[in-house]
């Protein structure tokens, strides 16, 4: 289940691959039981879960901790972790950090951007790469990109440059369908798309965007389920609830046997006035 060469076979084959973002042991849980074939512990934690404004406020601290709870809920699970903004800028600093998260549960690492040189230091070690281009949200603007001949030329030839570096896999946001489809044809790693269009081998999405956490939508994700408005009506009959004592009720809790209180009633209480 946790083999890199699953994903390798899969690309081969056609096979497509499904991954979803997880950030708790619950979500991994329910995730690893439907059968997903990668979960990816995304910096997209931070303003998913954590209230931060952007992904460049996450910590390697955030990413651990949340790796580690992923991989209680999904002990046998394929997990990659996202390396936040600022903790690769140097090859000794990328091996570091990679460690951290490997340690903390994760089978593989994930970072932005065109840099073959990290994959060849990470890989050296142990560490298997997966790569991220296109929107790259902790470095620059969301749109899509690749538009322009220019863009396109230098994403292929960066997925070019992963993949002979020995990146396993690449994730390509927001990227135009036919240049995906180009990228996937050009590497022998695995692509994964998030608004890329249907060619990649696979594709992910954040996973409280597939349950309808909130009431924004983005046009690269469908919504499975509508949890935010349910979360909001049971906090709400919740609440009247409690306020009209309608909960809870003696059916909510446990109550003594009848000779026990008679006696706690008459001894205690009693005295107490």
């Amino acid at each position: 289940m946790r083999s890199l060469n699953r994903f390798a076979e899969m690309k081969r084959n056609g096979e497509k691959i499904a991954m979803l973002t997880a950030y708790d042991a619950p979500q991994a849980r329910a995730q690893q039981e439907a059968g997903i074939d990668a979960i990816l512990v995304g910096d997209s934690v931070g303003v998913n879960i954590l209230g931060y404004a952007s992904e460049r406020e996450v910590t390697l601290a955030d990413m651990a901790h949340h790796t580690r709870a992923v991989r209680r809920g999904a002990p046998d699970a394929f997990i990659l972790s996202d390396m936040p903004f600022a903790t690769y800028d140097r090859p000794e600093q990328a091996l570091a950090s990679a460690k951290f998260l490997q340690q903390a549960g994760a089978d593989a690492v994930k970072f932005e951007g065109a840099y073959p040189e990290l994959v060849h230091v990470l890989g050296t070690a142990g560490i298997p790469v997966c790569g991220h281009l296109g929107f790259e949200p902790q470095h620059c603007e969301k749109r899509v990109h690749g538009k322009t001949f220019e863009e396109a030329a230098k994403i292929l030839s960066d997925a070019k440059a992963l993949d002979d570096a020995g990146a396993f896999m690449l994730v390509l946001e927001l990227v135009p369908a036919e240049l995906a489809a180009a990228v996937t044809r050009a590497i022998r790693a695995a692509t994964i798309g998030i608004g890329a269009g249907p060619a990649t081998d696979g594709q992910v999405l954040v996973f409280p965007d597939v349950l309808g956490y909130a009431e924004k939508n983005f046009r690269h994700n469908r919504r499975y389920a509508e949890v935010g408005a349910t979360m909001r009506k049971s906090a709400s009959v919740y609440l009247q609830d409690v306020r009209a004592s309608h909960f809870p009720t003696l059916a909510n809790c446990s109550t003594m046997p009848a000779e026990a209180f008679a006696q706690f009633e008459a001894e205690i209480l009693e005295k107490q006035g």
